[in-house]
């Protein structure tokens, strides 16, 4: 059949923004309706109508008495245009050395014409025009689904300015660090923070959480939500094109250009499938002929094989699969970077979870500082360092470190007033900590693993982590002066996560950790994970991940660090979290979890099983259609119109199958069962509450 449309085949364009108001306007920003392509706005549609209608004239003429030359005129006028773009796109094909199915279609269509089959012909153009305008719009569907996620954010906002007054603005042109005035009922113009105000978010467009959201100073909002009863002052901290919903769009985009290994498979041998359906439909014409059967009804026989024997459907039973699952996936907060990897992810046998911002949610705090005594050698006073000292040297030496222990110190001296000291120098080395010159003594701030704390610093270590605290020493000029308590809170719906996990795969998932033993195993308790690895540095995660491998399994990371970027790379696949995830991870994983919703993991794997179970179904289906009207065309007599409907009805059948997965319900099978609530869209809602658990964090960094 002709190509479908891709995904960013032109809609409808977004309808006209409400007219601007005078700034200090109460105006509310239209709320833009999802984009939806009309039937008629795409080519193909169009084409078809028109040969269709030019069929019916010719019908009519003919059957009506007309002139020979009338209907002949409208016929051949109904092959001009149902055929002429899959004729222009064999042509292209022919320069470039390729046969295109599509041109042996318009082949079959003016051979029938030739030996006097002018309807049949015309019937073959007509359904091959309106089966390639289905497939179009339905492949529109899909990227509209996707695409239309954009139209959820309005597409005006009130900003206020630097003297307090209201000014009614494009979100396009929203900058970093604008406070906009979002009133009861709007929705939200942009990704930003509540700087005041409290009211009630509806955030099932982006996160799937069925009842609204409470929201304070401090709390984050996204761009598209909805406002509750009331009134919000949002600080933007993100510019429109980097929204949760335009990353979405994009992602999926660029994933569903990407061809899966069994399409590229199977346009690999189409080029020899089609010169081979060339080859016999010449053999099905002369040999009759060599036998003496009539040149007409040779023909006609011939012509009707290379229709029925053309791949068509098999062409079209990958893709339409992969890419509706891309696009379910991509509204339900899992960006999947390639139809690839929506093939390869349901394939994975074992899952490897991290802790520390995937399993917890990598908020960690600060939640004792323990002081040692004789601190005061070498860090300058006899007296020794108080508490504010510690966090002013640590503060310091973490101010440019992205790891989420570090936000926790800095977030602990801004709680009590401690301003970071003047930083010189600074490194920091994945899994062991950092280090830096700060107000001119050598700070470092890392993990007991590397720092190795003995006497005083070591008892405050063992007590910590025995009260599941992850410790992190402080050392000023070599000389241990502090160790901090942190802990972190595990993710609602970890538990059910993992288990689903366990369901899918048939294996028991494994944490790989940084942290130490003590920590990691009591954590793994509470989401039910036997195989606990921790005290790993990135390299001794990529040979864990590499020996589950030569155990013949096809491993699953999920991470979020910097530190499981190599893990991540290394297994058969991996999975970022996208909110606290790292750059270096995000772009490393093979899919990212926008939300950082543990449930759309196991969700995401069985849409991907499901996906190719589709394909499987597809190529079945089409490859029985060509076998049986093949042999019924050589076997007995098959008539033109019959094979005809035979060939596109097939072709249409697995378009269609593979747009099931398009479904809400698609989704939602593949998510645990406490974390389906109503249309869910992948959070998980019935596991552990907001008041999570306190789980020790990943001191291993």
């Amino acid at each position: 059949m002709a190509p479908a449309p891709g995904p960013t085949a032109t809609a409808e364009p977004r309808t006209a923004p409400p007219t601007a108001t005078a700034p200090g306007s109460a105006a509310r920003p239209a709320v833009a309706r999802a984009r939806r392509t009309r039937l008629w706005a795409l080519a193909e549609v169009r084409w078809a109508a028109a040969s269709t209608v030019l069929f019916g004239l010719g019908i009519a003429a003919q059957f009506g008495g007309a002139p020979d030359w009338l209907w002949w005129t409208l016929y051949l006028a109904c092959y001009a245009a149902g055929g002429w773009e899959p004729a222009w796109a064999g042509v292209q094909a022919l320069r470039e050395k390729s046969l295109d199915v599509d041109l042996l279609m318009v082949v079959a269509a003016i051979g029938a014409a030739s030996i006097g089959q002018v309807l049949d012909g015309g019937l073959l153009i007509v359904i091959f025009a309106t089966s390639g305008a289905l497939e179009a719009f339905a492949t529109q569907r899909t990227a509209d689904s996707v695409r239309g996620l954009l139209d959820l954010a309005p597409e005006q906002a009130v900003r206020l300015t630097a003297g307090g007054d209201e000014e009614l603005v494009d979100t396009a042109v929203l900058a970093v660090g604008d406070e906009i005035l979002v009133r009861p009922g709007e929705r939200i113009g942009a990704d930003g923070v509540v700087v005041d105000g409290a009211s009630d978010v509806d955030q099932a467009t982006i996160t799937g959480e069925p009842l609204p959201v409470p929201k304070l100073p401090g709390d984050e909002v996204f761009a598209g939500t909805l406002n509750g009863a009331g009134a919000l002052r949002v600080r933007v901290d993100r510019p429109a094109a980097d929204s949760v919903v335009a990353r979405i769009v994009t992602l999926v985009e660029q994933a569903s250009e990407t061809k899966a290994p069994t399409q590229l498979f199977i346009e690999k041998v189409e080029q020899r499938y089609s010169v081979g359906v060339v080859v016999a439909t010449l053999l099905v014409f002369f040999l009759p002929l060599a036998f003496g059967e009539a040149v007409q009804d040779a023909l006609l026989r011939a012509m009707t094989f290379m229709i029925v024997a053309s791949p068509c459907a098999v062409v079209l039973a990958t893709m339409p699969p992969l890419l509706s699952a891309i696009a379910n996936a991509g509204r339900h907060g899992v960006l999947v970077k390639s139809a690839v990897v929506m093939e390869q992810l349901g394939e994975s046998d074992r899952v490897a979870f991290d802790k520390t911002g995937t399993l917890t949610e990598g908020t960690p705090r600060v939640a004792e500082v323990r002081v040692l005594a004789n601190s005061g050698s070498g860090a300058g006073s006899g007296s020794g360092l108080d508490e504010a000292g510690v966090l002013r040297l640590a503060a310091g030496a973490e101010e440019r470190s992205e790891h989420p222990l570090a936000r926790a110190v800095l977030a602990a001296a801004t709680e009590r007033g401690v301003k970071p000291g003047r930083v010189e120098e600074f490194t920091s080395t994945p899994g062991r900590g950092v280090t830096a010159t700060v107000d001119g003594h050598r700070v470092q701030v890392g993990s007991p693993a590397h720092l190795v704390p003995v006497g005083e610093a070591a008892r405050a270590v063992s007590e910590l982590e025995a009260a599941g605290r992850t410790a992190v020493v402080v050392a000023v000029d070599d000389v241990p002066v502090a160790v901090l308590g942190i802990t972190d809170r595990l993710r609602p719906g970890a538990a059910e996560a993992v288990a689903r996990v366990r369901e899918l795969t048939g294996a028991a998932p494994v944490l790989l950790t940084g942290d130490n033993d003590r920590a990691a195993r009591r954590l793994a308790a509470e989401v039910g994970i036997e195989d606990v690895r921790a005290g790993l540095l990135p390299q001794d995660k990529v040979a864990a991940v590499r020996e589950l491998a030569a155990a013949g399994h096809r491993t699953l990371v999920v991470g979020d660090g910097v530190n499981d970027a190599p893990a991540l790379a290394a297994a058969h696949m991996g999975v970022a979290m996208g909110q606290a995830g790292s750059d270096l991870a995000l772009e490393t994983a093979d899919a990212v979890v926008v939300r950082d919703e543990l449930a759309t993991v196991p969700a995401v794997v069985a849409l991907s099983r499901r996906a190719r179970r589709l394909v499987v179904a597809n190529l079945v289906i089409a490859s029985a259609f060509i076998t049986g009207l093949i042999v019924w065309d050589l076997v007995g007599y098959l008539p033109l119109p019959l094979g005809v409907a035979g060939h596109e009805g097939s072709t249409v059948i697995v378009g269609l199958n593979g747009l099931r997965l398009l479904r809400a319900s698609a989704w939602r099978r593949g998510l645990p069962k406490a974390g389906v609530s109503g249309e869910v869209a992948g959070s998980p809602v019935g596991g552990v509450s907001g008041d999570a658990t306190a789980s020790p964090v990943g001191g291993g960094r």
